[in-house]
C-alpha cells in the first residue's frame, strides 16, 4: 500500500485574523524570520566560499558546502519590479484596493531580490502608498512589521518620501 499524499488544496494557507497570508517558515528559512523579528535583514551566506544566497537552503549552489552563516545586510535596495494586483483577489486583499507587491534588489547583494510591499510606515496599511509613486529603480529601505500570527515581515519605505 502506498502512502497517501495530501494535495496542497487540502492544506489552506496560513492567514492572520484579517485574512492576510502569513509566511510559513521552514527549517532553512527560520533564521531569516528570527532576525526579522529583531529588526535585522540578514541573508544566508556560504561558510566556505562566502556566496550569498536567497532563498535559504541547506547546500551552497556554488561550491556545494553545507556550512552557512547569516550575514547582516544594510536593509537598502532598489525597486527591481512591481505589480498592482487586480481582482479577482483573496477577500482580505480585495478589501485593500491599490496595494502593491514589489521586488527589491538588495544594495549589498544585487543578485538577491526580496518580495514585499512598499508602505508609508512599518505599520501602515498595504495600500498606504499612492501607486503613482512606484518607480523601477527607486531607492528603498527595509522596515519590519510584526504580523498578528507571530511572524515579523520586512516591508519597504521609499528612501526619498
Amino acid at each position: 500500500m502506498s502512502p497517501r499524499v495530501t494535495p496542497a488544496t487540502d492544506n489552506p494557507p496560513a492567514t492572520d485574523a484579517s485574512g492576510l497570508l502569513l509566511p510559513v517558515p521552514d527549517d532553512d528559512g527560520e533564521p531569516f524570520w528570527a532576525y526579522a523579528a529583531r529588526g535585522e535583514l540578514r541573508v544566508q551566506a556560504c561558510g566556505d566560499c562566502g556566496e550569498l544566497r536567497f532563498p535559504p537552503r541547506p547546500c551552497c549552489p556554488h561550491c556545494r558546502s553545507f556550512t552557512a552563516h547569516w550575514q547582516k545586510m544594510s536593509g537598502r535596495g532598489r525597486i527591481w519590479s512591481y505589480v498592482l494586483p487586480h481582482p479577482p483577489l483573496l477577500p482580505a486583499y480585495a478589501a485593500r484596493p491599490g496595494y502593491n507587491a514589489i521586488v527589491v534588489e538588495l544594495a549589498d547583494a544585487p543578485r538577491i531580490r526580496l518580495v514585499g510591499n512598499l508602505v508609508a510606515a512599518a505599520d501602515a496599511a498595504l495600500n498606504s502608498v499612492d501607486p503613482a509613486r512606484l518607480r523601477i529603480g527607486a531607492p528603498v529601505k527595509a522596515v519590519f512589521h510584526p504580523m498578528p500570527g507571530g511572524v515579523t515581515v520586512p516591508r519597504w519605505l521609499l528612501e526619498r518620501p
